[in-house]
């Protein structure tokens, strides 16, 4: 169940939040709410995160890298 919530904002962020809400085609409280959600997702690292070091550098003495170079580079 979706609980009431009272927030203080100044009134130029409200309007810069509203106009984009409207331009986004949702609702003011949606677009809250999923902020608040991709604040608060702390425990879930971003793709990049997830991919960080997990690549090695090209082995250029490799046969396959000299095949794939010529064909790509």
């Amino acid at each position: 169940m979706k609980q009431k919530l009272t927030v203080t904002v100044d009134p130029e962020v409200l309007v810069a939040a509203k106009r984009y809400a409207r331009s986004r085609g949702v609702s003011l409280s949606a677009l809250i709410e999923r902020a608040l959600r991709e604040e608060a997702a702390v425990g879930e690292p971003s793709f990049t995160a997830r991919w960080r070091g997990r690549f090695r550098a090209a082995n250029r003495d490799d046969t396959r890298y000299d095949a794939l170079a010529r064909k790509y580079l």
